[in-house]
């Protein structure tokens, strides 16, 4: 009889077929989008040894895009081939960190203008340039 440690299972060796290449078989509930795939392409392939997703560097109109959007559709499926995972849990609780640490990617940049823009109405406020 396997232990396993709590809050996690460790699945068998003949039901894991993780990092086993592209002969692994991947199981069902894992297949689907991958946002953290999609939103940071080859820094999510790096981190998932999908060296693929580093075709996402070359510098050709839309490339990145197309390999944005491919990663997106095939990531986990990927992810689960070339990389070995613990069990389906782990890889699921990984991969939704992944989407977090996408998404955000996405919103500090926002963030920062709108901090630059606030902070520029302030100044231009304080110096009696605008006038609330």
């Amino acid at each position: 009889m396997q232990q396993s440690s709590p809050g996690y299972r460790i699945e068998s060796i003949a039901g894991n077929t993780s990092g086993q290449g592209l002969s692994a078989i991947v199981p069902p509930e894992i297949e689907g989008w991958n946002w953290g795939a999609f939103l940071l392409s080859w820094v999510w392939g790096v981190g998932n040894k999908v060296w693929w997703a580093l075709l996402a560097l070359i510098p050709v109109p839309f490339l990145g895009l197309a390999i944005a959007i491919l990663l997106g559709l095939k990531g986990n499926e990927w992810a689960w081939k070339f990389k070995k995972w613990e069990s389906v849990e782990r890889f699921r609780r990984s991969q939704r960190i992944w989407m977090w640490w996408g998404i955000a990617s996405l919103l500090a940049p926002l963030g920062l203008l709108i901090a630059i823009i606030l902070m520029a109405l302030g100044v231009l406020g304080y110096y009696g340039y605008i006038k609330f």
